[in-house]
């Protein structure tokens, strides 16, 4: 079929070929995957290299449907190449509803509140328990082992409520007072910065090896740069069409100044404090950089 030409010709620009994959393999050696026994292989749907990345992103990042995907093949490196796609799908419905409730004349502020509120129940609130835990790990155990200890528990504590609380609520206040000025430019903004924040946020796979030996970002292990790259490029594009026309392109330039900054301060934090990165510091860094753009946004569109 057509589309399955297009799908494959566009998937060989971001993924190697079968045989250079088993080239590659060829001369390392991995430990074995887990399996799910629930699962029918012979059954499960086939998808070309970019639509299988881009539903094993969703999957991972949202509670979207994807249909009987294989989750023992999961393949981090593969995944962040559309990440950037990923994250369109997995936001635009939260930032309709923003615009939407915002424009037909409701408080920015409850459209703020619902929006982030939906965009929470639609990722299973991933970054939010990722950044939780990150704060009850980092700040709440006084030696690594402790730390990771601290963070692998799933039960949240002052440390982790607070980080609960906190990035809602200054999500929440930056989007009210941007859809105050324009529910447009606040819904674009927004999208742009939830594709910019969770893409540049796997560089710390690529820059930072495991702090763990079990755990997905040990699994994953460290991410290849040019993965990481690729989507990182994709969410700059994405973020430059969303953003320059409602800020301009000097205010856009300014802000990823800010997220380059931000980002090596998170980096630097989880080097010092674990001597490496887990999903969870993952997780909290793209927290940490939606509300970092957010913020600059909003501070330079009430000017």
């Amino acid at each position: 079929m057509l589309s399955d030409s297009v799908n494959e010709n566009f998937g060989s620009l971001f993924y190697p070929t079968h045989e250079e994959l088993q080239l590659d393999n060829s001369a390392k050696s991995s430990p074995p995957s887990a399996t799910n026994d629930n699962l029918d292989e012979e059954n499960l749907p086939t998808h070309g290299p970019f639509a299988g990345a881009l539903l094993m992103g969703i999957s991972f990042y949202s509670r979207l449907p994807t249909g009987e995907l294989d989750h023992s093949k999961f393949d981090f490196a593969t995944m962040v190449r559309p990440l950037a796609f990923v994250s369109l799908i997995v936001g635009i419905v939260p930032a309709m509803v923003l615009l939407i409730l915002s424009a037909i004349g409701l408080s920015p502020l409850f459209a703020a509140v619902v929006a982030v509120g939906l965009s929470a129940i639609l990722t299973g609130a991933m970054a939010e328990d990722a950044f939780a835990d990150a704060m009850d790990g980092l700040f709440g155990g006084k030696t690594i082992a402790q730390k990771l200890e601290i963070m692998h528990d799933s039960r949240h504590g002052t440390y982790g409520v607070l980080g609960i609380v906190i990035p809602f609520t200054l999500r929440i206040f930056a989007l009210a007072t941007m859809a105050a000025i324009s529910p447009v430019a606040a819904a674009s903004i927004w999208l742009a910065s939830s594709v910019l924040a969770r893409s540049i946020a796997t560089l710390i796979a690529a820059q930072l090896p495991p702090a763990r030996a079990d755990g997905v970002s040990a699994g994953a292990g460290q991410l290849p740069l040019p993965a990481a790259s690729i989507g990182i490029a994709l969410a700059l594009a994405i973020s430059f069409l969303f953003c320059v026309p409602f800020v301009g392109f000097f205010r856009w330039l300014i802000t990823l100044i800010v997220i380059f900054f931000v980002f090596e301060g998170c980096k630097a934090l989880m080097a010092r404090l674990i001597k490496g990165q887990t999903g969870d510091t993952i997780g909290a860094t793209q927290l940490t950089l939606e509300i970092a753009i957010l913020s600059s946004f909003m501070m330079m569109t009430a000017i």
